[in-house]
């Protein structure tokens, strides 16, 4: 009886450890998430320039968003770079990621310190990456400029400080995709490459045939992040020139707007929407491919 009345105790507790891992995580994220995201898209219909209770933001309907696509000037350009940001990523540094995952999934010698070298740019922030480029593009005393003994203004000149930024955050996310890649490579049935060996298929042929279309999962994955990450790449351009001069996007235009010097929370919080609807969109897609999968 006594050892039957302690299992039952430890059951008790593990209930409340499982509680308390559901909740508490579930709580954070309400707070920090559900509820920040819910606030800015009521805020998007007012005007309230920050200061003073939020009861005293008159509303305005959708004036915000009206003004943001018509008479805003900054907002079509920082769609287009958003665009282009994302042209990059996904046709570039992806497949440049995926070539690399593919050679390292082969095992060959020295493998484990490439990888960590191709992932290392991973775990820097992209305002530290933007520091770092900074040696390389200064216009004085840049590593290009001194070996080409050009005066060009990389991050300064808008006719190339958008490419600067977008190679400066390639480097980083092309470490992020091989690392995605390699995880779905190692997760592939071996079996599948057997099959495709003794049917004489060579290995490009294996890999397009037989291997990608098993990493469907992956690729969605990769999809959904790219689209995320070229919405709210911040960091890097905020450092360069807080996304002026030819490196307006739009989460520049969302915080200079909410604090910058002519506060506008409303209207920023019309722009954060914006981010909101459309990285929504790939992710519910991501999630119904998901659960499809699942059933």
């Amino acid at each position: 009886m006594a050892k039957y009345k302690g299992i039952n105790q430890l059951d008790g507790i593990d209930r409340v450890v499982v509680a308390l891992m559901i909740i508490v995580p579930t709580l954070l994220v309400v707070a920090l998430v559900w509820l920040p995201a819910v606030g800015s898209v009521l805020l998007s219909f007012t005007n309230w320039d920050g200061i003073g209770p939020v009861s005293s933001a008159k509303v305005v309907g959708l004036k915000n968003y009206t003004d943001v696509v018509t008479i805003y000037p900054p907002f079509w350009p920082a769609v287009q770079h958003n665009l282009i940001w994302f042209a990059v990523m996904f046709f570039i540094a992806t497949p440049l990621g995926m070539f690399l995952a593919v050679l390292l999934d082969r095992e060959m010698k020295g493998s484990r310190v490439y990888q960590t070298a191709f992932y290392l740019p991973v775990v820097l922030s992209l305002a530290l990456i933007g520091f770092i480029w900074q040696l390389i593009y200064s216009r004085d005393q840049g590593l290009i400029n001194a070996v080409t003994g050009s005066t060009i203004d990389w991050y300064g000149d808008p006719r190339y400080n958008l490419w600067a930024a977008l190679l400066a955050s390639s480097w980083r996310q092309t470490g992020y995709i091989m690392l995605l890649y390699l995880a779905g490579l190692k997760g592939v049935d071996p079996t599948l490459r057997e099959a495709a060996k003794v049917d004489g298929a060579g290995e490009r042929t294996t890999f397009f045939r037989v291997v990608f279309p098993v990493m469907a999962p992956i690729n969605i994955i990769v999809l959904v992040v790219t689209v995320i990450e070229s919405l709210r790449a911040f960091d890097l351009v905020w450092v360069i020139n807080k996304g002026r001069n030819g490196l307006e996007l739009i989460s520049t235009l969302v915080t200079s707007n909410i604090v910058g010097e002519a506060s506008r929370i409303g209207f920023g919080s019309a722009l954060a929407t914006f981010m909101l609807i459309i990285s929504s969109v790939f992710i519910v897609i991501y999630l119904r491919i998901v659960m499809r999968e699942q059933r």
